[in-house]
């Protein structure tokens, strides 16, 4: 009996390879991939998967936000993240969106299938290191309306931009980010930034 698998990663070449490594094992079969995280849930309803091994980096709305639906929608399928990015502060919200399983992308390629089947047989998978690490670690000190923004200076969207994107003042854009540098004890904006997607604040 296989086990049913569905794979959300942004990039095609690399949502191919999964695939194709996944299903080079006999008893793991790929029966959806998708490359936004908008499509997880509804293709995960479509196709009833035992396991979703999702790219967090992927584009649409948060993917965290659809592993939180997903545990809503379908309580029987496991989720297995996969990550470069290996801050405890990104573990937390995996555990809070109710993921099972976190894998960093640098693992070895026969690991994707053992945590497959790890979760397959009702088990979790997290690094012991990373887990004591992401217990003892603080939440980020920034406001929903400061990460906000700087995301929106991260792609590259000057005060203008953010502030007629957010309905905003460009003054009040110009306190927020001044609010941001100083809360994260950086240097300047492009500090800020750095700062952020190194502790996984960044969405």
């Amino acid at each position: 009996m296989h086990t049913r698998i569905l794979l959300a990663e942004e990039v095609h070449m690399v949502r191919g390879a999964l695939t194709a490594l996944l299903e080079r094992e006999a008893d793991l079969l790929v029966v959806a991939s998708v490359s936004s995280a908008n499509d997880i849930v509804p293709t995960a309803l479509e196709t009833r998967p035992d396991v979703a091994v999702l790219d967090i980096d992927a584009p649409g709305p948060d993917a965290l936000t659809a592993v939180a639906e997903l545990h809503q929608e379908l309580p029987g399928c496991r989720t297995l993240i996969l990550s470069s990015c290996g801050r405890p502060r990104l573990l937390r919200r995996a555990l809070a969106a109710h993921a099972q399983g976190f894998l960093l992308k640098d693992a070895p390629p026969g690991r994707l299938a053992e945590a497959v089947r790890t979760l397959a047989a009702g088990q979790c998978l997290f690094d012991p290191v990373l887990l004591m690490e992401a217990w003892n670690s603080q939440e980020s000190p920034l406001s929903a309306r400061e990460t906000e923004v700087l995301r929106q200076a991260a792609r590259g969207a000057d005060v203008a931009e953010i502030a007629e994107s957010l309905c905003l003042s460009e003054g009040t854009v110009r306190n927020y980010l001044t609010s941001v540098v100083s809360k994260l004890g950086a240097r300047n904006r492009i500090d800020a930034v750095r700062i952020a997607y190194d502790e996984c604040w960044l969405p």
